[in-house]
Formats: structure tokens, sequence, C-alpha cells
């Protein structure tokens, strides 16, 4: 129960230290969608997420307005469209239309699950769709997608990484008028999610419930202004600071999911614990490590931080949620965190260090502006590097880069609203080209031998 300090302290956070609830994510399945005609097919999606999701976006703001506590984003998230499309002749395009549609329709910020799972092979649909990927996020402003090349159990499907980089590559030369913003809406994964409520990367996996209630919250201002109050501490009692902060985060998040998963009469899947930062001053994953004692992202000991802050956000969120999932840690998206822009700005941070960063973090290589002139197969290089640490790690990792076509290293790309602003960052001028044209499957490592 709420004591009347803990409804003060609540209160402080959404007022003065950011907290808000990220998202509230409606998980819903299509697959009694199937139909071998693509036009009734769609008609059936359309019509399915209308009905689950038709008061999704009220009962948020209803929830709002009963607490107090400010959720920011409402969101949909499908049963990977290629599983859906297989049984159609026609285009994938349909579908991301139809899914428009229903995002229109119900109110909501973003419907993620224009998708496919890839990392051992490909199954019917599955080239088709991500061929189809520029196209559908070109004609589309809601709708994301997300590709799985690579797992632990399976290795990375290096067929996969290739097509993949040519696929961002064209998203924003089809979106170049608009910021490159169809890049922004791609992420590629190794070991993907079923029940992640954060976009651009969540689809609504096979092995969940029909329709579910999935949370995201947020807080880095609140872990921030934790320990501002804590300037002598050691690491030791730093952590702890973080863990009892991450637990009152967490709590706020369970509350507003079983609160959504009651009036809307369908299961609470998770809470997801990850740090989601903004560009807001004082909503910072970066500015925590500087709290800590880094003079600027980035520099040395920048790893060290971060793998004891995602360990502490974890180990005190578990403890106020009845079901944890999603990602769960503290995200590096550096067009999203006011700190990461100023650190990549100013030049202490680079994608060598973010690309270490993400062995110890949730979730990779995130919202990074390249270079316009970036070949496809380096692209695909810097996905294949990503996946690779994150089958090595068995945990999610993924790469979301935007291409600035016409644009050079040091340019500033203004993308708005969450998605902030980022500084155009240098990638390697030295080609992996072979590599990525070889083809074939790298595969699985040793540790996947666990039966």
């Amino acid at each position: 129960m709420f004591n009347s300090g803990d409804i003060l302290e609540t209160i402080k956070m959404i007022q003065e230290e950011n907290l808000d609830i990220r998202t509230i994510t409606m998980g819903i399945s299509l697959l009694d969608c199937i139909d071998s005609d693509i036009d009734k097919a769609c008609d059936k999606v359309y019509d399915k997420i209308m009905r689950k999701a038709e008061h999704l976006v009220k009962t948020g703001e209803d929830i709002e307005k009963q607490y107090g506590i400010p959720i920011v984003n409402k969101r949909i998230s499908v049963t990977p469209i290629a599983m859906v499309s297989a049984a159609c002749k026609g285009s994938p395009v349909k579908f991301a239309k139809a899914l428009q549609r229903a995002a229109d329709g119900t109110g909501v910020n973003y419907l993620g699950g224009y998708s496919a799972l890839v990392h051992k092979g490909f199954s019917a649909g599955d080239r088709e769709l991500i061929e189809s990927i520029p196209e559908a996020l070109a004609v589309t402003s809601n709708v994301c997608s997300s590709v799985n090349i690579g797992s632990t159990r399976a290795g990375i499907n290096m067929d996969a990484v290739a097509m993949m980089g040519q696929v961002i590559l064209d998203a924003a030369e089809a979106t170049k008028d608009n910021s490159y913003f169809g890049a922004a809406k791609i992420v590629v994964f190794c070991n993907a999610v079923e029940d992640n409520p954060f976009m651009a990367g969540a689809f609504h996996g096979v092995g969940e419930y029909d329709c579910e209630i999935n949370v995201g919250v947020s807080g880095p201002g609140v872990v921030r202004a934790a320990l501002r109050k804590h300037p002598d501490a050691n690491i030791s009692e730093i952590a702890d600071v973080i863990k009892k902060t991450a637990f009152k985060i967490t709590r706020m998040g369970q509350l507003v999911g079983t609160e959504a998963s009651s009036r809307l009469g369908v299961p609470f899947g998770i809470v997801d614990l990850s740090l989601a930062p903004t560009p807001a001053v004082g909503d910072s994953v970066a500015h925590i490590l500087e709290e800590i004692g880094l003079e600027s992202c980035g520099c040395h000991g920048t790893t060290a931080c971060l793998a004891m802050l995602n360990d502490a956000v974890k180990k005190g969120g578990v403890m106020a949620s009845s079901h944890v999932g999603g990602l769960s840690g503290a995200f590096i998206p550096v067009s999203e965190d006011a700190g990461m822009i100023d650190a990549a700005v100013k030049g202490s941070l680079g994608l060598e260090k973010l690309e270490a960063m993400t062995a110890v973090c949730s979730v990779g290589l995130d919202m990074i502006a390249i270079p316009g002139d970036t070949p496809a197969d380096t692209i695909s290089a810097i996905i294949a590097d990503e996946a690779a640490i994150g089958m090595v790690n068995s945990k999610t990792t993924a790469v979301r880069v935007i291409p600035a076509i016409g644009r050079k290293e040091g340019d500033m790309i203004e993308f708005g609203g969450l998605f902030g602003s980022a500084p155009v960052m240098p990638v390697s001028k030295f080609s992996a080209s072979k590599f990525i044209s070889r083809g074939g499957r790298i595969p699985a490592p040793l540790q996947s031998l666990k039966n």
C-alpha cells in the first residue's frame, strides 16, 4: 500500500524529475487473421486490432487523470507480419497500410510488428517482407519494423545481415525528405524478445497471450536526483541507491499495468524495467553515469559504470513487479538522450565505445546517425558486430542506425519529439565487403548447447 510519504515522493518524481510511464503497449496476436486472400487477411487484421485496442488510448488517458501519472505513449504490437503474409499472394505493403489504418483508428502513437524472424533461415514470406520494408515505412507514418537475424541458439544468419544493410540504406533514401525517418523505424535484433513494449522493435510473439498489456517505465532523471543526494558514497552504496530507486519506479509501472489490464479486460504481461531517456534536460542515462563520477560519458570507465547501473536497475526492479520482461536495463539511444548527444558532439563518445557499452546494457546501437555515403555492407558489418555481442553473451542486442543521405560527419540531424537530434558520427573507412558477401551462417556458440 502507498502511504502519504510514498505519494508525496512520487509527486515530486513526476513534477521535478521527469518520471513517467513511457508506454503501455497492447500486444495482439494476428494468427487467426491468416487468409489466402490478401485483401481478406488485411481486413481481418484491421478489424481485430480495432476491436481489441478500441479503448486503449482512452484507458491510458483515464489512468493518467486518476493517478496523475504521465503515460507518454500508447502503442500496439502485433504478430510478425511475415507470418501472416506467408499464406497470401501479393505485396506485404498492403498489410503495412492496414496497420496504419488501425493505428489511425485507435489513435495510438506507434504500431510495431512489420517484422520477420530469420535468425536461422528464411521461411515463406520472409524475403518478400524484408524487401518491402523501405516502401512500407515510406508510405506509413506510425508503423515500425524489426527483423531478428541471430540468436544464441541458432547463430547469425549472414544472408539476412547482408539484406538488412541495404534495406536500411534504402529506407533512409526513401524518406530523405522526412529526416530519413524510415530508417529510424527499423530495428535489427539478435535474441529478440517477444514481449518488448518499446518501439521500434516491438512485436507480439507467438508464445504470448492472444492479447495482453505490457508496460515500459522510464526514470533516468529520478535515478540521477537520488544519486545527487549521495556525493561521497562509495560504489557499493551507489548501487544500493539505484536498486532502491528502481524499485520505486517499477512499482508505479506495476500499478499502471495492473490497472490497464483490469479496465481493458486483457491479461497483464510484463513490466520492462528499462531506463528510457529523452532529449529533455535531466532525463539522461549519460548524466547518471556522469553523476557517478565520469567527466563525460564515453571516457574510460564508462562501460564499468554502465554495467553497475544496468545490474542495479534489474535487481531493484525485479522485486517490484509480478512479471518482469521486455529488454529491462538502461537504454543508450544517442539521439534520444541529451547527455549522449552532448558527449557525441564534443567527441568523448564514438561508435566503438558505444559498441563496448552494449555488451553490458540494453539493448544496442540505437538511434545513431551515420554519413549518408556509408556503404550497405558497412552497415551490415555494424549489424554483424552487434549481433555477435548478443549471441556470445546470451543477451538481446540491436542496431538502429540512420544513414543521413547527403549529410556528412559532424552535421546535426533533427528528428523532433522523443527522437531528438543526433550528430552524424564517423564510421570506419575500411571495408568488410568480402566478409559480408560470403553469406551463410555464423554457427551458434558453444554456450548454446545447454540441453
